[in-house]
């Protein structure tokens, strides 16, 4: 058996100010910038050796931690974040943004939740909440299911563990930017992958798509652009690599939570079925549900406003 190895991030052969864009974000929310919590980015180095970079929001102890889905990377989350107006932490999940990548390619919900647990004993040991989408709600899951010290409110967005079952059949427009994960890694110019990313993109402005983009791509000393992820591409991915896409044992842990837990879908998604819904209510009775209009999977970036509200209102029971 091959020792685990991490490895760093790809390096940008055209570095940016990353949070020079996020004046953008707070513009767009209609809240002044800078803001109270300005944002930074560290790393959180674990006993392993591997390193998670994470954006903190401000110097207070971070109120909320949010956890990205795949294939994006912690500034998705900054347009809702700017207007919670809250002290927070953003983490790169394994294998994406500026996170270590693993050898072994397993980036699944259960060795996230190992990690992310680590992540915020070091850093956010008092949040009041963890919200997770797509598959860091799968994690946020796992998360709750079993170290409830460290989410003592679970949101869950536009997930559940029949999200991957076999048969269950999307368009490419469905899955909106979620098919790209499976697509080419890499691409001869920026405009080139803005053109693709925008048609993904029904619900966002282009201003939206260009900085999310520049978020998640590095340029290559070869001109190309690449993705920031460690996951998807044109490559066959080893049987090893992807046995943790099937996220159905964690209909066991969704029975387990014992947290306060508010499942959110994407009223334009087909990511979650109401037979999803049903199941998640038979395990957990307990679960509040709420459906965001407008909203395809990635409701943070849809429609952050109506995400913030809800986040604000379950926050304070």
């Amino acid at each position: 058996m091959t020792d685990l190895v991490f490895t760093p991030a790809l390096d940008d052969a055209e570095p940016y100010d990353e949070f020079a864009l996020v004046a953008e974000n707070a513009a767009e929310m209609g809240v002044a910038w800078p803001c109270a919590h300005m944002p930074r980015r560290l790393t959180a180095t674990l006993a392993s050796g591997q390193a998670l970079s994470v954006i903190r929001w401000g110097d207070a102890d971070p109120e909320i931690v949010f956890l990205h889905g795949g294939g994006q990377n912690a500034h998705t989350w900054d347009s809702v974040i700017v207007a919670l107006g809250r002290p927070a932490l953003a983490i790169d999940l394994p294998g994406h943004g500026r996170s270590d990548r693993r050898s072994d390619g397993n980036y699944g919900p259960w060795e996230n939740a190992l990690v992310v647990a680590q992540v915020i004993e070091q850093m956010a040991p008092n949040a009041l909440g963890v919200v997770g989408m797509s598959l860091g709600g799968a994690t946020n899951t796992r998360l709750a299911a079993t170290r409830p010290d460290l989410v003592r409110h679970a949101v869950i967005v536009d997930v559940t563990p029949s999200v991957n079952d076999e048969g269950r059949v999307m368009t490419p427009e469905q899955r909106g930017t979620v098919a790209l994960v499976s697509g080419p890694p890499t691409y001869e110019s920026f405009e080139a992958v803005f053109e693709v990313t925008m048609a993904a993109s029904p619900f966002r402005t282009e201003p939206g798509v260009r900085r999310g983009l520049r978020h998640n791509m590095v340029r290559l000393d070869d001109g190309r652009w690449r993705w920031r992820y460690d996951i998807g591409g044109s490559a066959e991915p080893s049987a090893a690599s992807r046995d943790w896409v099937d996220f159905t044992p964690m209909w066991d842990d969704v029975g387990t939570i014992t947290v306060p837990t508010m499942l959110m879908v994407g009223g334009e998604s087909v990511f979650v079925l109401p037979e999803d819904i049903d199941e998640f209510r038979r395990r957990l009775p307990s679960v509040r549900v709420e459906s965001v209009p407008g909203a395809g999977h990635a409701i943070q970036s849809d429609q952050p406003a109506a995400l913030v509200a809800l986040l604000n209102d379950f926050l304070s029971h």
